[in-house]
């Protein structure tokens, strides 16, 4: 691989190892599919209908993640996996049993699409959790085996809670989306922050639908990238089609002090469903990022994507040429 030099600098560790295939020869995309899609297929452990947005991070050398898996009652549930490359995944076949000292909030009806974020000293887990309705379930885990959940963030109904990747102004730091009880016909993202991972406030409206392809909701992606530019933050935007709801995302850069400010929005989304992993599923249409995985030094990004609502795919991009993209496509 030719050596590359960025003008944008990037915060983070360095990931030699990190999974990637490099642009395919005569392709101008910013963004561009693992050419073995899938990553992971639906039907990876024995219990599962579908395995999809799920969120992956480095750990120990190697990749661990959690993971969305509806087994075959249609019930969503978190399960734990590791990787040794990236591509190849073993998700552990239990779901997740969260060790839990709060007895009101042990017990929940639902876990899906979680994002995984390392903070301080360890690894916390958000997803959206079954409470009377979709909330803001926490965790943390230090070795992806055991899991200790806290108190829900929000109150129903709220989906896509994503934090950043390092207090901000003293304060953890969220994202999320209200919304309602259903399939939410509408949704913005909103920020907020937290002393103490149990009360959360300051709340900041940060973007909201606009034309096209994110016309009707929009929600956070992956963990925001840290750049000298700002917070990189992939999104997904829906469109109302003829034919029912169309995921695809794009790319913002957020304030890196005040994040409820868009410093840079691209009009163009990056990724839209094309191939038929993400057009043929349980839910026909749906690119789905929850997870990047960003090598520093060099920027190279891969982002963990559901599709279709049915099984797992992974893309690749460099974080300076996303920045650009956003920059000359407001």
């Amino acid at each position: 691989m030719a050596k590359r030099t960025f003008s944008v600098k990037v915060r983070g560790e360095a990931l030699p190892n990190i999974p990637w295939e490099s642009r395919p020869r005569g392709s101008s995309d910013v963004v561009w599919r693992y050419s073995c899609n899938p990553v992971i297929p639906r039907d990876l452990i024995p219990c599962s209908n579908s395995i999809f947005n799920s969120a992956v991070v480095p750990y120990n050398g190697a990749f661990a993640g959690v993971f969305r898996c509806d087994d075959k009652r249609r019930h969503m549930q978190l399960h734990s996996g590791r990787s040794k490359d990236g591509f190849r995944w073993n998700l552990d076949p239990d779901p997740i049993e969260f060790n839990c000292d709060i007895p009101d909030i042990a017990a929940f009806d639902y876990g899906y699409d979680p994002r995984v974020c390392w903070i301080d000293d360890r690894y916390y887990v958000t997803w959206c959790n079954g409470y009377h309705g979709p909330t803001i379930g926490m965790a943390w885990t230090h070795d992806f085996k055991t899991f200790h959940q806290l108190e829900n963030a929000f109150l129903p109904f709220n989906r896509n809670g994503v934090m950043f990747p390092r207090k901000i102004g003293g304060k953890f730091a969220m994202l999320s989306r209200p919304s309602d009880n259903g399939h939410t016909p509408f949704g913005d993202i909103f920020y907020s922050e937290s002393p103490d991972l149990a009360h959360w406030g300051c709340h900041r409206h940060v973007m909201g639908t606009r034309h096209s392809w994110e016309s009707t909701k929009v929600g956070a992606g992956p963990i925001p990238i840290e750049t000298s530019e700002g917070w990189l933050l992939l999104y997904h935007g829906v469109l109302t089609s003829c034919n029912g709801f169309v995921y695809s995302f794009g790319a913002a850069l957020l304030d890196l002090e005040q994040p409820w400010k868009v410093v840079h929005r691209a009009a163009p989304y990056l990724l839209s469903p094309q191939c038929p992993y993400e057009c043929v599923g349980d839910t026909p249409n749906v690119a789905f990022p929850c997870a990047a995985l960003c090598d520093a030094p060099t920027g190279r990004l891969a982002i963990y994507y559901g599709g279709a609502d049915t099984v797992t795919c992974l893309a690749f991009a460099y974080v300076e040429e996303i920045i650009r993209f956003i920059k000359e496509n407001p």
